[in-house]
């Protein structure tokens, strides 16, 4: 059964298999394991991420197509859920609506950026789709009296997940569930249940022929497959994939604006994920965010425990100082590219004795 829910794409690796079932775990638990708000915040980004590095890797990793719009994608799952419900009220019409809007504006225009733009070579495609990417960024900006410009949309979500609502009258496992834990495991089981469903494309026939394009386009055209075609389908796929996990993240934030969707450093921060997993693994999105959005959020705290554990030794307290946390995360992933150039899951895989694709 585990097999079909994988669709036959194993971990193929203990170690990774012990990694992905410890992630899975933390996660499905989170609001009961760790107390305070960081850490099930910390572990709903690490599900959105999840889902979003995933389906930037069905493009990067399985069809070769180097994208620098997919934050823009996300920006429009964030803002049409967000919009949607500030406008027109806190119901969950509201949230479906603002969706099934967002989903037909981000495939609508993978769509049009696909058929127009995928004939072109590869550096060019991805200059076409920073250009457009920046121009939607501008455009939210300016937009203020629709978007809020700079400062974004705060709003109010439907009663059931407000952390007002009490779910049960007494306390389960000694934490009392409310409407903000029904928000993370909605976030939770809709990150997981795309994530599935991305395993479950990119092994089936149409996956293989988008691996046969990455690998050798003209052998594909030759077989008589239409490349633009499948590539174009594959920048839906994951359009459609990347707008899903911008509503999940608004739902979560209550929150939409340009620094959390749209950002260039977001689009920076999901490559280095990709690189850092595993390029052309699914797996490797789990991976990467999860160590990604783990380090951003709790490598300056270990970095204050650090330096005061050190401080008589000369440098070091100096060194491991909290507000050089950016500089220890840059080392930490330049560390990481170079000794696992296949990512974390090709490296396992690969000691493991299997191909790491």
């Amino acid at each position: 059964m585990l097999k079909a829910l994988l669709s036959g794409d194993m971990p193929r690796s203990r170690a990774l298999s012990a990694l992905l079932l410890a992630i899975l775990i933390g996660l499905a638990g989170a609001p009961f394991w760790f107390g305070g708000a960081q850490p099930i915040n910390t572990a709903a980004k690490v599900c959105v991420f999840i889902l979003l590095v995933a389906s930037y890797d069905l493009l990067i990793g399985y069809t070769g197509v180097v994208s620098f719009a997919h934050t823009m994608f996300f920006g429009i799952g964030g803002y049409g859920v967000g919009l949607a419900l500030y406008a027109w009220g806190a119901a969950w019409t509201s949230v479906f609506g603002g969706l099934g809007l967002a989903l037909l504006l981000g495939v609508a225009l993978a769509l049009g950026i696909g058929l127009f733009s995928l004939r072109v070579r590869a550096i060019f495609y991805a200059m076409i789709t920073l250009a457009v990417a920046s121009a939607f960024a501008v455009l939210a900006s300016q937009l203020s009296g629709l978007t809020g410009g700079e400062d974004g949309r705060s709003f109010r979500v439907p009663e059931l997940l407000r952390p007002a609502t009490k779910i049960f009258d007494a306390p389960v496992f000694g934490v009392e569930v409310n409407g903000r834990i029904v928000a993370y495991y909605i976030v939770f089981f809709g990150a997981l249940a795309l994530f599935l469903a991305l395993l479950r494309i990119v092994n089936s026939p149409f996956g293989r022929v988008l691996q046969a394009i990455r690998e050798n386009e003209f052998r594909a055209e030759a077989l008589g497959y239409r490349t633009v075609y499948y590539r174009t389908a594959a920048n839906c796929l994951a359009a459609g994939m990347a707008v899903m996990a911008g509503a999940l993240n608004a739902l979560w934030l209550r929150y939409t604006g340009p620094d959390t969707t749209l950002s260039f450093t977001i689009m920076v921060d999901i490559l280095l994920m990709v690189v850092i997993g595993g390029m052309g693994t699914l797996y490797g999105a789990v991976i990467g965010a999860t160590l990604f959005v783990v380090a951003q959020n709790y490598l300056q705290k270990l970095m204050g425990v650090a330096a005061a554990a050190t401080e008589g030794i000369p440098l070091l307290p100096r060194l491991l100082d909290p507000d050089r946390w950016l500089l220890w995360l840059g080392v930490l992933f330049v560390l990481s590219v170079y000794f696992f150039p296949t990512g974390v899951v090709g490296r396992l895989r690969r000691r493991a004795g299997h191909d790491p694709g």
